[in-house]
C-alpha cells in the first residue's frame, strides 16, 4: 500500500484482496442510495441519448460536410477525457454529491445552448451555429465526466465483494439510457410533436425537430438534479472529503493523474486496457449503421431496432449476468474471456453480410424479413453485448479494487478519461479505415483486443 498523501493507488499483487467487505456502511441505507445513484445516471443517460438521432441531421441542416459530425462526436469525448480525472479527484476532495449535482445542472445548460444553435445559425450564419454546437457539445462532454464520481459513489457504498454487481447495475443504467433515449428523441422530432410545441412555446423559444429534443435532454438533466438533491446522500469515507492532510501534495492536473496511474503497477494495465478497448469498439460505434445500410440495405428505422436489441441485451448482461459470474469467477479472468468474445463478435460482424453466398441462399421459412444473414447478425450482436459487458464491468471492478477507499474517484476518473481518449481517437481512425475496406474497422478492432485478452489471462494465473 502506498502512503495516502502520495496520491498514488495501491500496488499490491492482489488488488481484489485489498480491503474487504467488513466495514461500516458509508450511508444509512446502502440499497436506497444505490438505487438513487443508478436512477440519476439513468435519467442523465436518457437525456444524452435523446439527441443521438438528431445529431447528424442537425449538422447537415447547416449545409456543411459530414466530417463535422465526426468532429462533433470527438469534441464530446475529448472534453470528457480531460474532465473525468478532474471531476473524479474533485469528488474525492469535496464529496460525490456536490460534484454530481453541479455537473448535471451544467449539462442542462449545455443542452439548452445546443437547442439554440439553429437560431444562432438563422441570425448569424452557419459558422456561428457550428460554434454554438461545438461549445455546447464540449461543455456537455466535460460534464459527462461525472461518471467517475458516480462509479466512485457506488464503490463507497458497496463492499468490495459486491462491487462487480453494483457497478454492473451502473452499466445497465447506461444501456437502458441508450435504449430509451434515442426512441424518445425520435418521437420528439416528429412533425406533429414539433407543431404542437410551436403552438405552446413562447416566441423566443425555437421549436424545431432539433431544438425540442435538445430541450428535453436539458429537462432530463434538471430532473436528475432534483432527484439527486432530494434523495442522494453523501457517503462517509475512510478519509473525510476535503481533508487537507490527505489532499496535500496531490497532482491535480489530468496529465499528472495519468502519470500517477501509469506509474502504478496495479492501475497501469487497467488504464491501458480502457483505452485499447475504447479504440477497438469505436468501429462498431461509428460504422455499424453504415455497414448494415451498405450490406443489408437497412434504413435508419431498421438500424434503430438493432441498436435497441443490443441495448436490451446489454442491460441484462451488465445488470444481472456479470454480477453473478463475478461471484464465482475472478475479474481478471472475466476480462480475458470477455475480450475474446468481443473480438470474435467484431470479426464476425462483417462476415454476416456474406452468409447468403456461403449458404447458397438457404431459406429459413417464416416471415420474409427473417433471413439467414439477419440471424447471423443477431447472434454476432448478442456475443458483442456479452463480451462488452464482461470487459467493462470487470475492468471497473478491478479499478475499484486497485485504489484506496479515499482515492476511488481519482482512479475512476483516470480510467474513464482513458476510455474517453480512446473514443476520441477511435472514431475518425475507424471511419477512414471503412472507406478503404468495409471489414477493416471490425477486424482491426478484433486484433487490438488480442493483447488485452493475453495480458489479463496471464495475470489471472
Amino acid at each position: 500500500m502506498t502512503h495516502p498523501e502520495s496520491g498514488a493507488v495501491s500496488t499490491g499483487d492482489d488488488p481484489e484482496a485489498d480491503g474487504g467487505p467488513d466495514r461500516s456502511p458509508a450511508v444509512a441505507n446502502p440499497r436506497r442510495a444505490l438505487a438513487v445513484v443508478i436512477g440519476v445516471v439513468f435519467i442523465d443517460l436518457v437525456g444524452f441519448g435523446i439527441v443521438i438521432p438528431i445529431l447528424p441531421f442537425y449538422v447537415r441542416s447547416f449545409g456543411v460536410s459530414d466530417a463535422f459530425i465526426g468532429l462533433l462526436a470527438a469534441s464530446y469525448s475529448l472534453a470528457q477525457f480531460l474532465a473525468a480525472p478532474t471531476l473524479g479527484r474533485l469528488s474525492d476532495r469535496i464529496g460525490r454529491r456536490p460534484v454530481l449535482l453541479a455537473s448535471l445542472a451544467t449539462a442542462g445548460v449545455a443542452w439548452v445552448t445546443f437547442g439554440y444553435a439553429g437560431a444562432a445559425g438563422a441570425r448569424f450564419g452557419p459558422v456561428a451555429a457550428l460554434a454554438v454546437l461545438f461549445a455546447s457539445r464540449t461543455l456537455a462532454g466535460a460534464m459527462g465526466g461525472n461518471i467517475a464520481a458516480a462509479q466512485a459513489y457506488v464503490a463507497d457504498i458497496t463492499p468490495r465483494d459486491r462491487r462487480a454487481g453494483a457497478l454492473g447495475l451502473v452499466g445497465a443504467s447506461f444501456a437502458l439510457g441508450f435504449v430509451f433515449g434515442p426512441a424518445i428523441g425520435g418521437l420528439l422530432a416528429a412533425d406533429a410533436v414539433v407543431a404542437r410545441a410551436d403552438a405552446l412555446l413562447p416566441a423566443f423559444v425555437p421549436a424545431t425537430a432539433y431544438s425540442i429534443p435538445s430541450f428535453a435532454a436539458a429537462g432530463m438533466s434538471l430532473l436528475a438534479v432534483l432527484v439527486g438533491f432530494a434523495f442522494l446522500e453523501e457517503p462517509t469515507r475512510t478519509r473525510p472529503a476535503g481533508d487537507a492532510e490527505g489532499s496535500r501534495g496531490r497532482r491535480t492536473t489530468a496529465i499528472g493523474q495519468f502519470r500517477d496511474a501509469l506509474a502504478s503497477a496495479s492501475l497501469r494495465p487497467l488504464t491501458v486496457a480502457y483505452f485499447v478497448v475504447a479504440v477497438a469498439f469505436a468501429g462498431v460505434q461509428v460504422m455499424f449503421i453504415p455497414y448494415v445500410a451498405d450490406a443489408f440495405g437497412y434504413d435508419a428505422t431498421a438500424a434503430a431496432f438493432l441498436l435497441t436489441y443490443v441495448g436490451v441485451l446489454g442491460a441484462i448482461n451488465q445488470g444481472v449476468l456479470v454480477g453473478r459470474l463475478s461471484r464465482v469467477v475472478p475479474s481478471r479472468t472475466l476480462v480475458a474471456v470477455g475480450s475474446v468474445v468481443l473480438g470474435v463478435a467484431l470479426a464476425a460482424i462483417p462476415a454476416t453480410g456474406l452468409v447468403d453466398r456461403v449458404a447458397g441462399g438457404v431459406a429459413l421459412g417464416g416471415p420474409g424479413w427473417l433471413t439467414l444473414p439477419l440471424v447471423a447478425l443477431l447472434a454476432a450482436l448478442a456475443a458483442l453485448s456479452l463480451g462488452n459487458a464482461l470487459v467493462n464491468v470487470s475492468l471497473a471492478t478491478l479499478v475499484s479494487a486497485s485504489a484506496d477507499d479515499a482515492d476511488q474517484g481519482a482512479a475512476f476518473g483516470v480510467t474513464q478519461g482513458a476510455s474517453s481518449l480512446g473514443r476520441t481517437v477511435g472514431p475518425p481512425l475507424m471511419a477512414v479505415l471503412y472507406t478503404v475496406a468495409v471489414a477493416s474497422p471490425f477486424l482491426i478492432g478484433a486484433l487490438l483486443l488480442a493483447p488485452v485478452a493475453i495480458a489479463f489471462a496471464r495475470s489471472a494465473d
